[in-house]
């Protein structure tokens, strides 16, 4: 009997182990996300890792999970990440991977947005001064230079993460991903090579493969698959450019310093 015993033993650990780290189907419709198909109404709230200490985060955390929210949403800084170019930081409170864990220890969702520009009343919108004095470069813009960096941190982010089994595909806690920021903006000041970058920008973050939705927030010609969203102080008229995208207020303007 105790070697009967010792295999169901196994056998029900075996299947706890599967039951933890099993995928989350995060996808859409005209309606809202729907989290292994079911519909969600999501109310997340942003919390900014470099602007706290590791040891303040458990309780940010936990106070937002109690005053009702879904998930937690973070830019991530560029500028902070590689001080230098190809020189990588991610200690202390730039720990974006335990940021994320203890996000998920809370059980709580995620909304990593990448950007990489992510403007955030950060300094210089989180891009690093080395990118602005690369010869040739123009940022945000249909830009060999550019993209070439930009391709390349958002690619680390993602790998990170991969890694850590962080994505809602992977069992992890991350629901949503945003490619870019508010671009649209100023994207006709661009003209043409506006609109292709902001085709790349889609293309590249699908390249990366998730598993769960990208956003592009204050993006009306957003190409498909990414989620059009809005940022500001009113989104009641907001209707996104596809009609199988849900509505989403991803930034509530509630004020403005100067």
């Amino acid at each position: 009997m105790g070697f009967f015993k010792s295999v169901f033993c196994f056998i029900v650990i075996f299947f706890l182990f599967l039951s933890s780290t099993s995928a989350t189907v995060v996808s859409h419709d005209g309606r809202a996300i729907t989290i292994d198909g079911q519909h969600r109404v999501l109310l997340s709230g942003s919390i900014h890792y470099p602007r706290s200490t590791v040891e303040m985060w458990p309780d940010l955390i936990k106070k937002a999970k109690e005053g009702g929210l879904d998930a937690i949403e973070t830019y991530v800084f560029w500028n902070v990440h590689e001080p230098q170019r190809r020189y990588y930081d991610f200690t202390g409170n730039l720990d974006l991977i335990r940021f994320l864990k203890t996000i998920q220890d809370e059980g709580l969702y995620a909304v990593l947005r990448i950007g990489p520009y992510v403007c955030a009343e950060w300094n210089y919108g989180g891009f690093p001064m080395w990118l602005h004095n690369m010869p040739g470069v123009e940022l945000r813009t249909a830009n060999d230079v550019f993209m070439n960096e930009m391709k390349n941190f958002t690619t680390l982010i993602v790998d990170m993460v991969k890694k850590e089994k962080l994505f809602a595909s992977q069992g992890g806690p991350i629901i949503l991903a945003q490619i870019e920021n508010e671009y649209g903006n100023v994207m006709s000041s661009y003209g043409d090579a506006g609109k292709a970058y902001v085709d790349w920008c889609a293309n590249m973050a699908e390249s990366q493969n998730i598993g769960v939705p990208w956003i592009m927030c204050q993006q009306s010609d957003a190409p498909q698959p990414m989620i059009n969203t809005c940022n500001g102080w009113y989104c009641d008229q907001f209707t996104p450019n596809n009609p199988n995208s849900p509505k989403m207020w991803t930034e509530n303007w509630t004020g403005w310093s100067v």
